[in-house]
C-alpha cells in the first residue's frame, strides 16, 4: 500500500523518509513526471510505463477490454522484440505467452514485480542521486516549508 507524506516537517527528515519510498514517488504527478524524465534518459522508461499499464490493467472490469488491453501490454512490452519490450526473465515470459490467451487481471503481475523491484534497487538509487531529482526537491522546497508536499 502507498505510503504518502503529508507535511514537510524539516527539510531533511521528510525528505529523506519520503526519498526512500518509491510508491510515493509513482503516485505523485510531480515525481512520477520527473522519474520518467529520469528513465529516458537513461533509455529505461519502458519499465515505469509497463508498471503504470499493468495499474491501469488491473482497473479494467469489462471483459472485453481485460483482453483488449491484454494483448496490447502483451505487444507493447513483452513479447520479443516488442516496441518497448522490458528486460524479464524467460520463465515470466514464457508463463505470460501462455497466460495471454485467456488473460486475467493477475495475468501480468509477475512481470510488474519484476520490473518494480529492478526499478526500486537500480533505477530509483539513481533517480534520487541525479540532477533531475535535485530539480524537483529544490522546487518544491522553495518558499513556505510548511505546505503541503505529497511526495516530498
Amino acid at each position: 500500500m502507498p505510503v504518502k507524506c503529508c507535511f514537510h516537517r524539516s527539510p531533511t527528515t521528510e525528505t529523506t523518509v519520503c526519498s526512500e519510498n518509491m510508491d510515493t514517488l509513482l503516485t505523485n504527478q510531480a515525481g512520477l513526471d520527473a522519474f520518467r524524465t529520469f528513465l529516458k534518459s537513461e533509455s529505461s522508461e519502458e519499465n515505469v510505463e509497463l508498471w503504470l499499464a499493468c495499474e491501469d490493467f488491473k482497473e479494467t472490469e469489462s471483459a472485453e477490454k481485460i483482453a483488449s488491453k491484454a494483448k496490447m501490454i502483451y505487444s507493447e512490452f513483452i513479447e520479443a522484440d516488442a516496441p518497448k519490450e522490458i528486460n524479464i526473465d524467460f520463465s515470466t515470459r514464457d508463463l505470460i505467452s501462455k497466460n495471454i490467451a485467456e488473460p486475467t487481471l493477475k495475468c501480468f503481475d509477475e512481470a510488474q514485480q519484476v520490473i518494480y523491484s529492478l526499478m526500486a534497487k537500480d533505477s530509483f538509487p539513481r533517480f534520487l542521486k541525479s540532477e533531475i531529482y535535485k530539480k524537483l526537491v529544490n522546487s518544491k522546497q522553495a518558499g513556505n516549508h510548511k505546505k503541503w508536499l505529497p511526495f516530498l
